[in-house]
């Protein structure tokens, strides 16, 4: 019997002659071919890891920035309430007040000029703000580093009365409560109520928010009187 690994043939002479078997050897051109595959699957998978983390920053800074707009949203809000304050019960409750303007309650009785977006220009620059307020009536919130500044200005062509012929008049709205008749009471002149409902002046109220790194926002709120 032979060796395993051995092939022993019988020479011509009687002479038996053993000759080593060796494995088979892949080609180098297969080995070439096997390292190129293996290359691009590397550059597939580090070109798809790239496009991951990139993709997931883009999506942390999307959420962080509506977070921050809504934040400065809220903030905004500031300035509407002290605006409200002042015409119910401040220092813009008289009508006869609101018919001039009241530079120390950033108050323009006529319409401001504004910038082809609706803002007024007396937002956009401090020497025009100059004209119209008073920097001690921003709203600061320190430790968020925002500031909140404000104009309100009455929808009329000019100072002075309103009346249809120079201002933007609102219908009045049916008062909510009550029964019927008494709504008719207080509408019927001979009775002594004041008849028709009179139209309301409507006023605009724009606010400027500054936030960190110097960005802004600005928001528009119009009410009647």
């Amino acid at each position: 019997m032979s060796a395993p690994g051995h092939d022993r043939r019988l020479h011509p002479h009687g002479v038996s002659t053993t000759r080593l078997s060796r494995p088979p050897r892949l080609a180098a051109g297969q080995r070439g071919v096997v390292l190129l595959f293996g290359m691009i699957a590397l550059v597939v998978l580090l070109i798809g890891t790239t496009a991951l983390v990139r993709s997931m920053n883009t999506s942390l800074m999307t959420a962080g920035n509506f977070g921050f707009k809504r934040d400065l949203t809220n903030q905004g809000e500031r300035a509407i309430r002290v605006v409200l304050q002042a015409l119910q019960t401040g220092a813009l409750t008289s009508e006869a007040t609101r018919e001039s303007n009241q530079v120390n309650s950033n108050y323009s009785a006529s319409l401001l000029p504004s910038n082809p977006q609706g803002i007024p220009l007396a937002l956009l620059t401090d020497g025009a703000f100059a004209a119209v307020g008073v920097s001690s009536n921003d709203i600061s919130v320190a430790d968020m580093g925002i500031t909140v500044r404000y104009v309100v200005d009455r929808i009329s062509a000019a100072a002075g009365p309103a009346d249809t012929s120079n201002t933007v008049m609102a219908d009045n709205t049916v008062p909510s409560g009550g029964s019927g008749s008494e709504l008719m009471t207080a509408m019927d002149s001979s009775s002594g109520g004041q008849g028709a409902l009179a139209p309301q002046v409507v006023y605009r109220i724009s606010v400027r928010v500054t936030g960190p790194r110097n960005t802004q926002s600005f928001y528009q709120s119009t009410l009647k009187l």
